[in-house]
């Protein structure tokens, strides 16, 4: 069986609410230089995803944007993966991540899930195997990365507890 990587982040430094409404928030200077980060942190690891299940609110795109740049500058002429912005990844919460989750096709390596905390810090601490969990919750700071893994199963059958928690990372610019 080949190994299937998940990859989830939490989207970078967003501009403080105001009159603008919470679903249009875009990115800080800051937030930007995180997204580039986290990008070249993935290029750095070899975690190129085959698909991205992205929020479809505009911090979290604009993370994404940042990403892949990143992502093509260290890799030319590399592939480019698919890309699905879901509203359910802005509005809803872990269960619609492992129902998105579920759907993937059977194909795809690795996935990058780009999206909002909780949610993000949720799905990272139920993923987690009752052998490596410490029964402490994984809480991912803005641009958190967290890499999950399994050589079990396959996407249709993913589940809480499924994954093991490879690598964490917090990506600064």
């Amino acid at each position: 069986m080949t190994a299937r990587t998940l990859v989830l982040l939490r989207h970078a430094k967003a501009e403080t609410p105001d009159e603008r409404s919470d679903f249009d928030r875009k990115l800080t200077t800051v937030g930007e230089t995180d997204a580039d980060a986290a990008g070249a942190w993935l290029a750095d690891e070899r975690l190129h995803p085959d698909l991205v299940l992205c929020s479809a609110a505009a911090r979290t795109r604009q993370t994404w944007q940042g990403v892949s740049i990143a992502l093509a500058q260290a890799q030319p002429g590399g592939g480019t993966p698919e890309v699905r912005y879901e509203q359910s990844l802005y509005s809803g919460g872990p269960t619609e991540v492992f129902d998105l989750l579920r759907k993937v096709p059977e194909t795809v390596r690795t996935v990058l899930v780009v999206g909002h905390n909780p949610t993000m810090s949720e799905v990272s601490t139920l993923m987690i195997p009752d052998d490596q969990y410490d029964g402490v919750d994984m809480i991912m700071k803005t641009a958190g990365l967290a890499v999950h893994r399994t050589e079990e199963g396959s996407w249709s059958s993913t589940e809480p507890r499924s994954m093991h928690l490879v690598e964490r990372h917090t990506a600064r610019g």
